[in-house]
């Protein structure tokens, strides 16, 4: 059995392969398919400073090889899940991260604040990078100067491991990740959600409430590696990957594009229990191939 461990900044995690943001709730949902603790780490659902609704329905919609989706980051709140979740989920034996998100600088800075003092949450996730959030969200992630701004000011107020997603809506993905880095991020996590729409042509209207929304799911896949290997190629800090992983395959690709870990995403929505069988399916390949860790593929695409 290979040596799967990778390191993000000061975290060793114990296998490569985490949960998005957003398709694994608080980890509690999908313990009936998998063993939590089997994963390398786990990132809840994105967390603003107040409660937010989300979007009106409908706010999904099939598409040909995924799905689109304008959920609009319904969430209870951070002091919600401070006082009634993180005690709910703080004995997994495995990494619990938080992906933060805001409409404000300040609303970032200050949920980053809050999460400084609980012990067993040992990473945030910046999303700069969402579609759906009207007041802010991928605006932040659009531009260098902005991106790097956000970056800046919540890295002056946390103090643990900060990984920064980063949008695929943009003409250079590379440039933002560069600026990011200056601006203090210890990872970089690519792609997002491609911005998309989907129109129901018998009623002659966008299938959508918000008329358009995140496109994930195998169709990303091409895209996200693309985005992948050219940031590796321009930044010294981690890259996880992510974007149409469905099984153990895709996870190598991107690995071998420049990936130190992967997320998997609306996979988990066809099958609850697929990051445990590509946990097992990686180390398959690395015995199949007499590769003893997983860090000696990282990167290395033959070209």
């Amino acid at each position: 059995m290979a040596d799967l461990r990778v390191n993000i900044n000061n975290i060793e995690f114990e296998n490569p392969v985490l949960t998005a943001s957003g398709t694994f709730g608080y980890g509690e949902e999908f313990c009936d398919f998998l063993d939590i603790n089997c994963l390398g780490g786990i990132i809840v659902k994105g967390t603003t400073l107040h409660p937010r609704e989300g979007n009106p329905y409908p706010r999904m919609a099939e598409t040909a090889s995924g799905m689109l989706n304008a959920v609009g980051l319904q969430n209870k709140g951070i002091d919600y899940f401070i006082d009634y979740i993180y005690p709910r989920i703080k004995n997994y034996q495995t990494h619990i991260l938080v992906n933060v998100s805001g409409s404000t600088i300040e609303d970032y800075v200050a949920v980053a604040e809050k999460l400084n003092n609980l012990e067993k949450i040992p990473a945030i996730e910046l999303n700069i990078s969402c579609p759906n959030v009207k007041e802010g969200g991928m605006a932040f992630g659009t531009s260098c100067a902005s991106a790097e701004k956000v970056t800046k000011a919540v890295r002056d107020a946390y103090k643990k491991t900060m990984i920064v997603k980063l949008s695929p809506n943009v003409t250079e993905i590379s440039e933002i990740a560069k600026a990011v880095e200056a601006a203090g991020a210890d990872a970089v996590s690519l792609i997002n959600t491609l911005l998309g729409m989907a129109i129901d042509a018998e009623n002659q209207t966008p299938i959508l409430s918000t008329i358009t929304g995140g496109l994930s799911g195998p169709c990303v896949k091409p895209v996200a590696l693309r985005m992948v290997w050219q940031t590796s190629k321009v930044v010294q800090i981690p890259i996880v990957g992510l974007g149409g992983i469905m099984n153990a395959s895709d996870a190598i690709e991107f690995f071998l594009a420049g990936a130190t870990a992967i997320q998997i995403g609306t996979a988990n929505f066809i099958d609850p229990g697929l990051a445990e069988k590509i946990i097992s399916g990686i180390n398959e390949y690395l015995d199949r191939h007499n590769i003893k860790s997983i860090k000696d593929i990282i990167g290395m695409l033959k070209i």
